[in-house]
């Protein structure tokens, strides 16, 4: 009866455990370069609880998140268009477009009810396996169903359609309907810190944290605002109201030391922040500034530093100049 037992136990695990040879590859689906121009804000939730981690027992994920959020830095990359690329050869099985690019925190969750994934392309590869990409661009999309895709091919353009609140692309990987991990191979919930078996070639690679956008402002800033990019062609002058370093970064860990500086022309702090985090977000925006000095703003080259430190390693370290006339 033992022996029975044990063999019908390695039979049952045989048959729940998908050979590695029957996984596809999948390519990044995004004309971007991941670190440069475009970021994973966040990872499949690994963690079978109602708590949250992501592949590296990392934060940004968040609770039952299925899929490989792929942003872009703001809006105004968004407007110039980011093309959706299918991550391996296959058959369009659905797509949807037509929905408004709109933040869900402007409209409401009600308002995009049963068609959360917004306009979105979902394409079989064979085997049980299929890809979807979600929150594309109105009246990107680029194939219709039945149509033949090969990797690489554009399927449409990055958004915000849908249930989001920046613009990304939400790439889902599923296998006979169940969601895996492409940084793992594992299904949803699968535990972190585990020897990974990733799907994606080339490997990608992990970054916690990363800096989005930086500039001046001669107002007190707004973090939408600045992700619709109203303050790239700030020019300050003599006789500006006010002079502020704003950042806009994401990964921000509970601990990290965060330093935020506006300097003058002879290098002297003008405006400085500094902060231990007192907990983890996923996006984070702040400035450091003052108004004009009673003389007006002294000619000359100012300069706004921003470091983020986690356990004495940088991990942010960045430094922006502007010119007052």
């Amino acid at each position: 009866m033992a022996n029975w037992v044990l063999a019908f136990a390695a039979l049952f695990i045989a048959s729940t455990i998908r050979p590695a040879a029957a996984d596809p590859a999948f390519a990044l689906p995004a004309n971007c370069a991941l670190g440069g121009d475009c970021f994973v804000q966040n990872y499949v939730d690994t963690d079978a609880s109602p708590a949250a981690a992501d592949f590296s027992c990392g934060g940004l994920t968040y609770d039952g998140h299925k899929g490989t959020d792929i942003r872009l830095r703001n809006y105004v990359a968004m407007e110039r268009g980011v093309d959706v690329l299918a991550a391996a050869p296959g058959t369009v099985l659905r797509v949807r477009d037509g929905m408004d690019d709109v933040s869900v925190r402007d409209i409401g969750a009600d308002a995009v009810k049963d068609r959360m994934a917004g306009n979105s392309v979902i394409v079989d590869h064979g085997d049980g396996w299929v890809t979807q990409y979600a929150h594309m661009k109105k009246g990107s999309v680029a194939v219709t169903p039945g149509q033949q895709v090969a990797g690489g091919d554009k399927l449409g353009q990055i958004g915000l359609s849908g249930h989001t609140e920046f613009p990304h692309l939400h790439f889902e990987v599923r296998h006979k309907d169940q969601p895996i991990d492409p940084f793992t191979g594992d299904e949803l919930g699968g535990g972190c810190g585990v020897s990974p078996e990733a799907l994606w070639l080339p490997a990608l690679s992990y970054q916690p944290s990363g800096l989005l956008a930086a500039g001046f402002s001669t107002e007190k800033p707004d973090s939408e605002a600045s992700r619709h990019g109203a303050y790239d062609a700030t020019t300050p002058t003599a006789d500006s109201g006010a002079l502020v370093f704003w950042v806009d970064f994401f990964g921000l860990q509970k601990g990290d030391e965060l330093v935020q500086q506006l300097l003058g022309p002879d290098g002297a702090v003008l405006s400085e922040n500094r902060q231990t985090a007192p907990k983890s977000k996923v996006q984070y925006f702040s400035f450091v500034g003052l108004k004009k000095p009673a003389t007006g703003w002294r000619q000359g080259i100012y300069r706004g530093i921003l470091r983020l430190t986690r356990g004495n390693v940088a991990v942010i370290d960045q430094a922006v100049d502007i010119r007052i006339p």
